[in-house]
């Protein structure tokens, strides 16, 4: 009775109670919860963080930042699942000859490799107003008309940008008359791929990829997200379609692709289109091609009547004149694999402030006055009181070091006031000392000035002849000066050509 009355008295014992620690509640504590992860990406770069700043932390860009919100992560660890193939060795992986698809448009087909690939993604980047949209409807209309050499083949052309009756002024300017162009004005995703099992189109293009959006994805139309979530979508439907996508890309002030870095990766091929809205020329670029080389270049002219194709862009970049004038040199650069001919002129005039000026156009301000540091030390003339302007023709940029030489030649002859001969063409980068240095590409440039008719050629010392085209060797057409320094170019470029004008 006793022990039974101490028990009573004594309290129950409490119930063991599991509790997560911290960690643990933490982890999954988003997951159970269901709610969406809030973060602030920039739309340049990619960079993410967790609060909204001014300035990207990444690229230093004021006002990308923006918010966007992203469904969590289920918890738990992935689990292994067998693989239906296994992996084989290098040497049993049958190689297949890549088909190509050409599109009709020569210089477009070019820069591809040769054609488009079945399935293949392409993105074409570029400023507002360069001329995207044209080229991507000229090279559709030929598609469309089987400018290949096939017969008729039915090409979707959907627009985010412009209305189905501003696409069709478009085409009826530039000649696209094609019954198998379609054409679709929408920026919903869904709407979008409706469209394509519709028609089932052989060519599909996009413009643009900023403009569309996806009901499933959160954000705006033009967002990080929405980008990458549209490009994703679009990118699975053209691999299992096996139909090549073309997609506009808005850019950058800095001529980049606008949005995440990631829509880079996600395509095939990138093209830039590039041009100087106050001239007619414009030059499509291959930056990225996973089936087929990324250095080549193109060269359209823009018309009335649309893009027309440049087969010799050299005649574009050097001035026609008949005697020549001081200040001017002409070099060869290296625009991808195409070799192009281009002109540099200099102007020394005397300088009314106590600063004088340096002004360029289409040359690197940092390069010019380098040479221009290099050229009075070694040619001992007086530029530091000089105004000084360095220009190119037809609004050509040359970033290639090999048009160094070139430069001061250009500014040299200017100081002096005597011309080149007209047949001299000068390769060649300049070191801070003073010496020529060696380009790449030697043979192709000089094959290029060869067939224009330039009679002299200054290089740095060749290590290789044999690298040179057969009829540089002979020395019959042309003469190669080797210059070892920037004074011995000085010396060499102003002597009489002993070579007759072919």
């Amino acid at each position: 009775m006793i022990d039974a009355h101490r028990a009573a008295r004594q309290p129950a014992a409490s119930p063991t109670v599991s509790v997560p620690s911290p960690s643990v509640r933490d982890m999954s504590g988003a997951a159970r919860s269901g709610r969406t992860r809030t973060s602030y990406v920039c739309t340049a770069c990619g960079w993410e963080t967790a609060k909204w700043v001014g300035r990207c932390g990444g690229c230093r860009a004021f006002s990308t930042v923006e918010e966007q919100a992203s469904a969590p992560t289920a918890p738990g660890r992935p689990a292994a699942v067998r693989p239906a193939r296994a992996a084989r060795p290098v040497t049993e992986v049958a190689t297949r000859r890549t088909t190509r698809i050409p599109t009709g448009l020569t210089e477009f087909d070019r820069v591809l490799g040769g054609g488009l690939v079945a399935g293949q993604v392409l993105l074409l980047a570029g400023e507002p107003g360069v001329g995207k949209s044209t080229l991507l409807l000229e090279a559709a209309q030929a598609f469309a008309t089987g400018g290949g050499g096939e017969q008729a083949r039915r090409v979707l052309y959907v627009s985010g940008e412009e209305s189905a009756e501003q696409i069709g002024i478009r085409a009826q300017r530039v000649g696209a008359d094609s019954d198998s162009l379609l054409v679709a004005d929408e920026t919903d995703l869904d709407v979008v791929l409706g469209h394509l099992e519709a028609t089932d189109p052989a060519l599909v293009v996009i413009d643009s990829v900023q403009t569309l959006a996806s009901s499933t994805t959160d954000g705006r139309a033009g967002g990080v997200g929405q980008v990458t979530g549209v490009t994703q979508a679009l990118t699975s439907w053209a691999k299992r379609a096996g139909v090549p996508l073309l997609i506009i890309g808005q850019s950058t002030k800095e001529n980049n692709v606008a949005g995440p870095r990631a829509l880079e990766h996600l395509v095939d091929t990138v093209l830039t289109f590039e041009g100087d809205r106050h001239t007619a020329l414009r030059l499509l670029r291959a930056t990225k091609n996973r089936f087929g080389p990324a250095d080549e270049v193109a060269c359209f002219e823009q018309r009335e009547s649309g893009l027309a194709p440049v087969v010799d862009p050299s005649l574009l970049f050097r001035a026609q004149r008949p005697t020549p004038v001081p200040g001017t040199c002409t070099t060869v650069t290296l625009e991808g694999r195409r070799p192009l001919l281009a002109e540099v002129q200099g102007l020394v005039a005397s300088a009314n402030t106590p600063q004088p000026r340096r002004a360029v156009s289409g040359v690197d301000s940092a390069r010019l006055a380098m040479l221009l540091a290099v050229s009075e030390k070694v040619g001992r003339i007086a530029l530091s009181s000089y105004d000084i302007y360095v220009s190119t023709v037809a609004g050509l940029r040359l970033s290639d070091p090999s048009c160094d030489l070139a430069i001061a030649l250009a500014v040299h002859s200017a100081a002096r006031d005597m011309p080149l001969p007209g047949q001299v063409a000068a390769l060649g980068e300049v070191a801070l000392s003073g010496d020529i240095r060696p380009v790449r590409g030697l043979g192709p440039r000089m094959a290029e000035a060869t067939r224009l008719g330039y009679a002299r050629i200054l290089t740095p010392p060749i290590a290789d002849r044999g690298e040179l085209p057969s009829e540089v060797r002979d020395g019959r057409r042309i003469e190669i000066v080797e210059v070892p320094t920037l004074e011995d170019a000085f010396r060499a470029a102003y002597r009489p050509i002993a070579l007759p004008r072919p």
